[in-house]
């Protein structure tokens, strides 16, 4: 069983930047691909949209268009940690971000179904 906790979210501006960190414990960190999701205010339900992920060692990383060229994920195996460094952000930006571990193949996937364990979430809003 893995339990993950995030952090570093907050208020910003728009154009400003944020790191949110997601701290892993009880499993493998290591055999874990992770991703970053994220669900905005007013939405419902149990899907959450796909932001970005990273496979087992960080050598393979993808991401929405949406957040392309502005957001980087990245991890340290040593500190069973991903981040995701948020950057030009923009009032669309604005959710509830929850990281996620999963096993198995395909070793990159945006379907937060294949997500075998949660994050609590932390709050990202970005003023205009």
């Amino acid at each position: 069983q893995v339990q993950l906790v995030e952090s570093g979210g907050g208020l910003v501006q728009a154009g400003g930047s944020l790191r949110l960190s997601c701290a892993a414990s009880g499993g493998t960190f290591s055999s874990y691909a992770m991703g970053w999701f994220r669900q905005a205010p007013g939405k419902t339900g149990r899907e959450h949209e796909f932001v970005a992920g990273i496979t087992w060692n960080g050598g393979l990383t993808n991401y929405a268009d949406s957040v392309k060229g502005r957001f980087t994920i990245s991890r340290d195996n040593a500190k069973n940690t991903v981040y995701l460094q948020m950057s030009a952000l923009k009032p669309a930006d604005t959710a509830v971000y929850y990281c996620a571990a999963r096993s198995g193949y395909p070793l990159l996937s945006a379907n937060g179904l294949l997500y075998n364990y949660w994050g609590q979430g932390t709050q990202v809003t970005v003023s205009s």
